[in-house]
């Protein structure tokens, strides 16, 4: 058999059976995105990149003065009152208070979430925990908030300044993070006085 005629049947064969044969792709197409649409997160499950940049700072002055002062003068007695000296008194109290005080927080990193739920008006409810272990100490920061779909990046990013409604925990466990606690007896003190 010839290579023609080999190539012929093949041919033929497909004519006939109507073109029955099919080949499958092995690239899976996202019904709802196009090749022109953005990447970008907008359904439950999807995931972006929370950039977090926060900074707060809380200043307190406050300054009390107060003062009084009184004087008492009597003279002698006359008439049935002679017996009564000459005295006088004065007194005076002054009291001033002066304080100030400083709080400087400052959090910067990034932190991956997911989309757990689209609002009606497209607005996504978010939320991630990112845990790091370091020396048998655990380091965790969980973050839930909404952001708005027109607030990420085209590289699936958000500022931490445009997340509503957000809340941003630190919090650790582990030896280290222990040792920084109050012991037992000090905050039974700190309690009652």
């Amino acid at each position: 058999m010839s290579k023609k005629f080999f190539t012929a049947i093949l041919i033929a064969a497909f004519v006939f059976a109507g073109g029955a044969v099919e080949a499958k792709s092995l690239w899976v197409d996202n019904a709802n995105m196009s090749w022109y649409s953005d990447k970008k997160a907008r359904n439950v499950g999807d995931i972006l990149t929370i950039v977090i940049n926060e900074s707060t700072t809380q200043t307190a002055t406050k300054s009390r003065t107060n003062s009084k002062s009184g004087s008492i003068s009597v003279g002698t007695g006359t008439g049935i009152f002679d017996f009564i000296r000459a005295f006088s008194a004065s007194g005076s109290d002054n009291f001033q208070a002066d304080g100030s005080a400083v709080d400087t927080n400052r959090y910067s990193g990034q932190i991956t979430v997911t989309v757990v739920e689209v609002l009606p008006n497209d607005n996504m409810v978010i939320e991630g925990t990112q845990s790091i272990w370091q020396n048998r100490d655990e380091h965790k920061i969980t973050l839930r908030g909404v952001i708005r779909r027109d607030d990420v990046t085209m590289n699936n990013t958000v500022p931490s300044t445009k997340v509503a409604d957000a809340t941003l925990k630190f919090d650790g466990k582990g030896p280290l993070n222990a040792k920084q606690r109050q012991g037992i007896l000090t905050q039974v003190f700190n309690f009652l006085f």
